[in-house]
């Protein structure tokens, strides 16, 4: 494996890095910017100047207006706009977009492609994904959904109560999860203006960095016509796990991007701010935290490469996603809260971005499965032998 960068990743790169502090961080202290995520003001201005950089929503595919990047390019291309909370958005691949456009691309059909992916793609609409219940339905385990689909004809109407949904506030269309009178799960694509379909309210996160924010969204007997029914009747939790595996891998590149401008805040800081006759970074006690945050930064980018590496060679990659996804959410996480220490007041307060990357930071050891249940799932896997 050859983790150094060609010619034009290292061009792609430049290119991304470039446009992300020219055009998105003078941005980020926009007052369009919520506590439940930019408006979709801000967001349609933000896409309008990577459209224009022709960076926009990288990771589709060429045929439908993206670059085509690979899971080594995107790893480039996604730490580099992760560099501000404000950069995902822009570049249209965010959560959970990002993870739809990939499922969508592999499994919808020409027609589905050509109502939903493709505005989304073009960076128009936004979408959400609806898997998440609050007790006793699914969460970190997705078997225990019990939102239903009836079969009605040929529709399928759709009941059950879905919470925290990241994006639902204005979002055009959502991939819904809903459990069959089989016991097996199916995926369903539903323009989220229509009745049966209610947001009941938007909950109050640590983060602020997902616009939309996140959503209790409630589903009354919606019709659904078969022909939106997303891929097979009955194979949705084999489509979870399509999404998810690079999802959960897409998550570390940005979050790595974010990791990486909270350290150089506090390098930069700690080199500057003088304290007992010398500079911060002279004393051993910063000096050694902001050392380990470059190594964990290493070790982090050398996790992400390698799963990267993996996908692109065909596999499905799913035990290396979930490796991942426990070492970088950790490792970006001790990254993100020794820059907060480092920076002292300057960390706690708004008087830098730290302290809002620490804020978005947190939720990252939960999403795509708690570390927890991926340490079990690597357990169970060990005990097989």
């Amino acid at each position: 494996m050859d983790f150094s960068l060609n010619a034009a990743q290292q061009a792609l790169q430049a290119r991304t890095r470039e446009f992300i502090a020219e055009h998105i961080m003078p941005m980020e202290r926009d007052p369009r910017q919520t506590a439940h995520g930019p408006t979709e003001a801000l967001r349609a201005e933000l896409v309008a100047k990577a459209r224009a950089a022709g960076l926009l929503t990288p990771h589709a595919s060429k045929e439908a207006g993206g670059l085509g990047l690979s899971h080594a390019d995107k790893a480039i291309v996604f730490e580099e706009a992760g560099y501000s909370p404000l950069g995902p958005v822009a570049l249209n691949i965010h959560a959970p977009d990002e993870g739809n456009i990939h499922l969508m691309e592999i499994v919808a059909t020409p027609a589905q492609k050509k109502r939903w992916l493709q505005p989304l793609i073009d960076g128009h609409t936004r979408s959400c994904f609806c898997m998440t219940e609050p007790s006793p339905g699914a969460g970190a385990d997705p078997s225990m959904l019990q939102t239903v689909a009836v079969q009605d004809g040929d529709d399928y109407l759709i009941t059950g109560r879905k919470w925290f949904i990241t994006g639902a506030t204005g979002a055009t269309f959502a991939i819904i999860m809903a459990r069959m009178e089989d016991g097996t799960a199916t995926m369903f694509l539903a323009d989220m203006d229509q009745p049966g379909v209610e947001i009941e309210r938007q909950m109050d996160a640590l983060d602020t960095c997902f616009t939309g924010g996140h959503a209790v969204v409630r589903f009354e007997k919606l019709r659904v016509p078969a022909t939106d029914v997303l891929g097979k009747v009955g194979e949705g939790f084999r489509y979870a796990q399509l999404r998810l595996a690079p999802a959960r891998l897409t998550h570390c590149m940005r979050w790595l991007g974010a990791a990486r401008r909270a350290h150089d805040v506090a390098a930069d800081y700690a080199r500057q701010r003088r304290a007992f006759g010398r500079s911060l970074v002279e004393h051993e006690g910063v000096g050694f935290m902001l050392a380990d945050n470059e190594m964990e930064l290493h070790i982090a980018r050398l996790t992400i490469w390698h799963c990267a590496w993996v996908l692109d060679q065909g596999e499905k990659g799913r035990h290396e996603s979930s490796q991942a996804k426990v070492i970088c959410s950790e490792a970006l996480w001790r990254i993100v809260d020794r820059s907060v220490q480092v920076l002292g007041g300057s960390g706690v307060t708004d008087e830098t971005i730290v302290a809002r990357i620490f804020r978005d930071m947190r939720a990252f050891r939960i999403y795509d499965g708690p570390s927890e249940v991926h340490r079990w799932s690597m357990a169970n896997r060990i005990a097989r032998g």
